[in-house]
């Protein structure tokens, strides 16, 4: 009896709402505080960097110790990299708005799955109000509808294989496809274009990449060459993806010239703008997807230019039917028919069933602040772009690669003793790292190492972009003393 009651009072302990008020206001607090440091001490590093094997020698370590839970929390965010921090200018990660955090803590207590309606009634609503405001401002009509999903990974997949399922053969969900179906996309396409790809069975020689031009946009000139060609080497092609924008250089393609081809050849038009599509918030940068409201299907992640943490992605349909005809199976345990189009049913459409409550994230977002926060957080990161890539130009002993249409900027170091500048510019990454002041990245563009920013954070200032390059010259004269 006494180790039943043990049990007993452990399991009552982990749903004490006592213990979690006390400990959730020390959690808040501690929080609190990291934001405040990281926006105001110039000491705080970006980042602790530690050696891999010796950052899982210290958790083994402290999955063994007697440290209590606040401790956890305390040691999560000193070894965790502070993407709030003004000197954070690297993955595309978006620096989330701080109220959505707490819609987030919501979301991971309630644990509503909304894949079914009763599960998650609030939030498949609020999912609705949330995508059907995003096909608005791409431009779309009342026929639209989308959902939410976990990344652009998933949903690019999802969009994909509604294109298979629209314009391969009808019986391809239950047979397979028998004959080689194919994409159209620029090389310069996220990897998880060609990875979604592969998934289908088009296998490699059915990714078609178009080669791109001196902006690093797809090369439009070519696709009636590459799509002959491809229908000659007997390909169905289903598909041309644009890119909105880019992952590596930030381009934008033409995406009223990749319209029309689509229309022209009766093929799906689906447009990945997971980082740049949130442009449709801006009156400033929508110009650069001009021609979106005349895709498919589009991808818009808020994780990136719209200030919501990860994952929280929208795939959005022109025509709402495309959307429920991409799964079509019986679950009759979830739902009585699958054949009824049902929106506040979403497992209908997605890869996902038990979901996040990811919408109210969003929701809390808008509600609070409305659609100016995003606009703002556009035209603020994209115009310090440009205004960084002037400083570059400004110096002599650094290359940019293309003016920024994006947020996004890829440069290097150059050294008059001609040394090897991919190597030089490889150790000086690693040197900046390690040293915590700054967080950057790196990048590979035909077959030279560059330094990749992207801007993401609204409270780096132009002095810290000037302090980044004066760092950067700094290591480099270092090492080539």
């Amino acid at each position: 009896m006494k180790d039943l009651t043990q049990k007993k009072n452990i399991l009552e302990k982990a749903y004490d709402p006592s213990d979690f008020r006390t400990m959730g206001h020390q959690v808040i607090d501690l929080i609190a505080d990291h934001l405040e440091k990281v926006q105001t001490d110039p000491n705080q590093p970006v980042i602790s960097y530690q050696n891999p094997e010796d950052e899982f020698a210290y958790w083994q370590q402290d999955f063994s110790s007697d440290s209590g839970t606040f401790d956890v929390f305390k040691n999560i965010l000193e070894h965790s990299i502070s993407v709030h921090h003004p000197r954070y200018i690297g993955h595309q990660v978006a620096v989330p708005a701080v109220l959505s955090g707490l819609a987030g803590l919501m979301s991971d207590i309630l644990s509503n799955g909304t894949g079914v309606y009763e599960m998650g009634m609030a939030s498949n609503a609020i999912e609705k109000i949330i995508t059907d405001l995003v096909a608005e401002r791409i431009g779309y009509t009342s026929e639209a509808l989308g959902f939410l999903t976990s990344g652009g990974t998933l949903a690019n997949l999802t969009a994909l294989l509604a294109a298979r399922k629209a314009k391969a053969p009808s019986a391809i969900w239950e047979e397979g496809h028998q004959e080689k179906l194919a994409v159209l996309v620029s090389e310069e396409a996220h990897y998880c274009i060609d990875r979604a790809a592969r998934i289908l069975g088009f296998g490699s020689k059915g990714i078609i990449k178009i080669p791109v031009d001196r902006h690093f946009k797809m090369d439009t000139s070519l696709l009636d060459d590459y799509y002959n060609n491809a229908k000659a080497a007997g390909y169905h092609v289903i598909a041309i993806i644009g890119s909105a924008c880019s992952t590596a250089t930030g381009s934008y393609d033409d995406l009223d010239v990749l319209a029309a081809f689509a229309e022209q050849n009766n093929i799906w038009f689906h447009v990945d703008g997971a980082h740049g599509g949130g442009v449709v918030f801006s009156k400033q940068y929508k110009h650069l997807v001009k021609g979106i409201s005349r895709a498919d299907s589009v991808v818009i992640d808020f994780h990136k230019m719209l200030m919501t943490p990860a994952l929280t992605t929208a795939l959005i349909f022109r025509k709402a039917e495309d959307s429920y005809k991409t799964f079509e199976q019986k679950a009759q345990y979830l739902w009585e028919s699958q054949n009824t189009r049902e929106w506040f049913n979403s497992g209908k459409r997605t890869f996902e069933c038990t979901k996040l409550m990811m919408s109210i994230k969003v929701y809390t977002i808008l509600k609070t602040y409305g659609e100016e926060l995003f606009e703002k957080n556009i035209d603020q990161l994209y115009g310090l772009a440009i205004r960084f890539a002037n400083m570059i130009k400004a110096r002599p002993n650094f290359e940019l690669v293309i003016e920024p249409q994006a947020n996004i900027l890829n440069f290097r170091y150059l050294d008059s003793e001609k040394t090897d500048l991919n190597t030089l510019n490889t150790t000086i990454h690693k040197t900046l790292i390690r040293s915590g002041e700054f967080y950057i990245v790196q990048t590979i563009i035909q077959e030279k190492r560059y330094l990749r920013t992207t801007i993401m954070n609204p409270l780096t200032k132009e002095h810290d972009l000037v302090a980044l390059l004066d760092e950067i010259e700094r290591i480099a004269d270092i090492l080539q003393l």
